[in-house]
């Protein structure tokens, strides 16, 4: 299935869908895993947990984040592939940042852990039939398609990567 499936598109994660490449699911998830794969990790190491502003993440913080936000996208995506009728909760992102530590872990043990997770979603995703991906449940900011929950997580990994770009790859003397 194609991004142009998703219906509704939902507000808010629409930003990060936008990001994703316009082909189907499997080639956007395949995509997202080989950037994974591929990330500088020299330049992410030598970053360390240097911030370019007061009060933003580390890098380490937006890895784990993004790894954190699949998790959670994941579970609601089985829920709404089952059928689940209840509203989904958000999260605190800031809360849970604070709360994971990332900081005390290595970046590549992030980046590895965050690989699995993504192989473990591409697994499940390839389980669902096209029934249910255009299945919908109720999300905080409204109705998520359990389609939409996939193209939101390649997008949301370029999201935070844009801003690792223009952000943090500047601190770093050439």
């Amino acid at each position: 299935m194609r991004k142009n499936q998703i219906n509704p598109m939902p507000k808010y994660f629409d930003r990060y869908i936008a990001l994703a490449d316009d082909t189907t699911l499997f080639q956007v998830l395949s995509i997202s895993l080989d950037e994974l794969k591929n990330l500088p990790i020299e330049k992410l190491h030598a970053l360390g947990n240097q911030v370019y502003a007061p009060n933003k993440w580390t890098i380490k913080d937006i890895f784990q984040h993004i790894l954190d936000t699949e998790r959670i996208f994941a579970y609601r995506a089985l829920a709404f592939s089952r059928g689940e009728k209840m509203k989904m909760l958000s999260f605190d992102e800031e809360a849970y940042a604070t709360e994971a530590n990332a900081n005390t872990r290595e970046i590549e043990v992030i980046i590895k852990e965050l690989i699995l997770v993504r192989e473990s979603f591409i697994a499940m995703y390839k389980s669902f039939s096209d029934t249910m991906l255009l299945k919908s449940g109720k999300g905080f900011t409204g109705e998520n398609s359990v389609l939409a929950i996939g193209f939101l997580i390649a997008g949301h990994q370029r999201w935070h990567w844009k801003v690792i770009e223009e952000k943090y790859f500047p601190l770093l003397k050439n």
